[in-house]
């Protein structure tokens, strides 16, 4: 059985979104020379496919006995931290790769990961995207603020300039009522020295 081991999702830092003037549709490690920081693998069942720590090995009969995912990217890949997202059983796990070995993270306090070259946390959140209300997959920022995507921006842009709007009128309605006390008072808020 040939193939390579790909997961279902990754980042590698400072590779350029073009190549040759067109836009990448492809990573190929062998060519870019440039390991992943970060892997994720989207398990149908229960991960054991992807925690396989099969090595790469021949058997008795001389035929290459296939290794698994997890041996490949911890002992031939490298990549520095693995997670991987039991979608049915609503769990995650995250790896880190220390040294030659993979140790398993503990989520910090808000249940998330630290993923510490990047300066973000991964965790899982319950919530509506794409009209799909369920547990995701997500990204915080160091500090546990939620990284926004696409109309959750626009969403929090909108409620901002509401938020402000609003802010406006009721310093104006004040400025009226305060106008309204100092003429009942015969004073004219409109006069330049009021004094």
């Amino acid at each position: 059985e040939k193939g390579a081991e790909a997961p279902d999702w990754f980042y590698v830092p400072n590779v350029p979104p073009k190549l040759k003037g067109e836009i990448r549709r492809s990573y190929v490690l062998s060519r870019e020379l440039i390991t992943p920081i970060v892997a994720l693998e989207f398990a149908s069942g229960d991960g054991e496919e992807e925690r396989d720590t099969t090595p790469l090995s021949v058997s008795p009969q001389g035929e290459t006995i296939k290794p698994g995912k997890f041996w490949v990217y911890e002992q031939i890949i490298k990549i520095p931290y693995y997670g991987i997202y039991e979608v049915k059983n609503r769990k995650l796990e995250v790896y880190h790769l220390q040294g030659t070995h993979y140790q398993k993270l503990q989520p910090n306090e808000r249940g998330h990961y630290l993923i510490d070259p990047l300066g973000v946390e991964i965790g899982l959140w319950q919530g509506s995207y794409l009209n799909q209300n369920q547990l995701w997959l997500r990204w915080w920022d160091s500090q546990g603020n939620l990284l926004l995507i696409g109309d959750e921006r626009a969403v929090l842009e909108g409620q901002r300039a509401q938020q402000q709007q609003q802010r406006a009128e009721e310093a104006e309605q004040k400025a009226a009522r305060l106008a309204e006390k100092l003429r009942a008072m015969g004073i004219d808020p409109d006069a330049e020295d009021i004094g």
